[in-house]
């Protein structure tokens, strides 16, 4: 485990409950959540590892810090893990060599930023439970997160299912036309992988429609003034085309950060 895999305790709502995986077995649970819905359920395509150990592991894993989704009714520890999210900050990532984005993204424009980097990844949440609430819960423990690691920017490689861009050809169009990231904030396709995003005129469709058409998640980063770096690439192994989404922590909206500040603000008075 890292140094923060105490984590910030565990935020409760009903039987759910979020906080920072604090044993392997929990680690594992959340590798065999991930080899379900992204090989048996979304097609990516398993190498022969992957597919004898039926879990979706990398390099990255050991160094980094798991948030996960808990239904206590299900049990504790691994048995309750139904949710789960990637955290890497800096430190976690120089371990390794770089960020995973960095194997589809020059990341150069936000590098300077330091220990305030997160990088967030491999989201996913069992089928029986994704539910607005669950989708909550895991920003609020996002949120605790960033506030204890004094995180000022969150990143990572969002997917758009299916690997034809031009059958996403809206989808990419909106996402670069209205929610393109600052030329000092924006990160770049590196260029043997770049996929054009600007794919036709934005006149030609209802941008509206087109937002509610996006993947949850994607649309969870836009709510909380999220961009988009410039390019997508298509990753063939997991069946998805992908864009680096950045989200200023700054941005994250009062009903997550300030909610924490409260709490640990009382816990301290007592």
């Amino acid at each position: 485990m890292t140094e923060a895999a105490t984590g910030f305790g565990e935020i409760r709502n009903g039987s759910l409950g979020v906080r920072i995986a604090e044993s392997a077995a929990e680690v594992e649970a959340a590798q065999a959540l991930r080899w379900r819905v992204f090989y048996e359920e979304m097609g990516a395509k398993p190498d022969a590892a992957t597919a004898a150990s039926r879990l979706d592991a990398d390099s990255y894993d050991p160094v980094a810090d798991h948030l996960l989704v808990l239904d206590h009714e299900r049990g504790e520890g691994a048995a309750a893990v139904v949710g789960t999210y990637r955290l890497i900050r800096r430190p976690a990532a120089a371990r390794v060599g770089d960020f995973y984005s960095a194997s589809e993204y020059d990341l150069t424009p936000i590098l300077h930023l330091g220990n305030g980097l997160l990088e967030l990844g491999r989201s996913c949440v069992d089928e029986g439970y994704r539910t607005r609430g669950t989708l909550q819960l895991l920003w609020q423990g996002i949120a605790a997160y960033i506030f204890q690691h004094r995180i000022s920017l969150m990143f990572g490689c969002a997917s758009l299912p299916g690997t034809d861009p031009d059958a996403m050809a809206a989808s990419l169009t909106y996402l670069h036309a209205y929610h393109l990231a600052p030329p000092e904030l924006r990160p770049r396709a590196l260029p043997e992988l770049y996929v054009p995003m600007n794919r036709m005129d934005p006149s030609g469709f209802d941008p509206k429609r087109v937002l509610a058409e996006l993947p949850p998640l994607v649309k969870g980063y836009l709510r909380l003034g999220g961009f988009v770096g410039d390019g997508a690439v298509v990753d063939r192994q997991f069946n998805t085309t992908d864009v680096c989404v950045l989200v200023k922590t700054e941005l994250v909206t009062a009903k997550y950060l300030k909610h924490y500040e409260r709490k640990m603000s009382g816990a301290g008075e007592q």
